[in-house]
């Protein structure tokens, strides 16, 4: 595969489609960021986990809600099938972060990418290492080699002014003893974990284990292959909030965006990528991010299906 060439044309699609969208301005720290910056990022792991890049792949960015893939392998990975007793499965239907549907389905949230499901993941990732932010920095640093990743403290402390409906969403689910730690707590974890900052070619190196069926940067196992499987899985049924299957339709792939700007995505035994475009679609998603993976998914034919 001639990736410089691919590339190129997907920076192409990508390009003219951003500024239909509008950066996240109801986070303030987010709403400085540039709608028509763009870049693209993949992780070959037939080729030793060579990554190859286009556009501004190296810059650094919030990865907000991508996080929650892997907080939810790092809690699967301790726990195993008991977080599903917790969380759904299911596509949600509803806006990320709905408190009607939450309230409607008895405080069990849809899956674990809206943000009900993720306060959920992060309360018991608290339990299981009493500090779940950190525990997600470290493996993050360590699949990357990047031991700079870090939060970023302006981006935590304006969520946490502005994040009146994720603390009712955690308020809500304390109400139906979903939650083991005081919410306070999580929700401190939760925007710590939101707040870091990656680029495109760290995420696209970060999620690798997933194209490798839950084998980590250094060969040693982190999920079962069925676990790997199911996250991706959920993945593709409920990454990119309440347009999943609009994203499955055009792109085929397993995905989490975030209002960043970010989406990572999988190909199982091939490579990972990671976009970045942050003008957003009404749906929360990048709208050059969607273009440029509809572009390369096209342009290989590589897809789940």
């Amino acid at each position: 595969m001639d990736y410089r060439t691919v590339l190129a044309e997907v920076a192409e699609a990508a390009g003219p489609v951003a500024s239909s969208g509008k950066v996240a301005d109801y986070i303030p720290a987010l709403a400085r960021a540039d709608p028509g910056a763009f870049g693209f990022a993949l992780c070959d792991i037939t080729d030793g986990g060579r990554v190859e890049g286009v556009g501004e792949w190296q810059a650094r960015f919030s990865i907000q809600s991508v996080s929650k893939v892997f907080t939810l392998a790092l809690v699967l990975a301790a726990d195993g099938d008991a977080l599903w007793q917790r969380v759904g499965k299911e596509p949600s239907g509803s806006p990320f972060n709905s408190l009607a549907q939450l309230e409607r389905d008895q405080g069990v949230p849809r899956n674990p990418f809206v943000n009900a499901g993720a306060l959920v993941v992060t309360d018991r990732l608290q339990t299981l290492t009493g500090d779940a932010s950190g525990t997600l920095r470290d493996f993050l640093r360590a699949e990357t080699g990047d031991h700079t990743i870090d939060f970023d403290r302006h981006v935590a402390a304006s969520e946490r002014r502005h994040g009146h409906r994720n603390a009712a969403l955690a308020h809500l689910l304390a109400d139906h003893g979903r939650l083991v730690n005081p919410v306070r707590t999580v929700l401190h974890h939760y925007t710590r974990q939101c707040s870091l900052t990656m680029t495109c070619q760290t995420l696209a190196l970060a999620a690798a284990f997933l194209a490798r069926h839950g084998l980590r940067a250094d060969t040693t196992r982190l999920l079962t292959r069925s676990e790997a499987k199911r996250i991706n899985a959920v993945m593709l049924v409920g990454g990119t909030y309440d347009s999943a299957g609009e994203f499955a339709h055009r792109v085929g792939l397993p995905a989490k965006s975030g209002v960043g700007g970010g989406i990572i995505a999988v190909i199982p035994g091939r490579c990972s990528l990671c976009t970045w475009g942050p003008a957003l679609d009404g749906h929360g998603n990048s709208v050059a991010g969607t273009a440029a993976l509809d572009a390369f998914t096209t342009l290989t034919g590589w897809s789940v299906f």
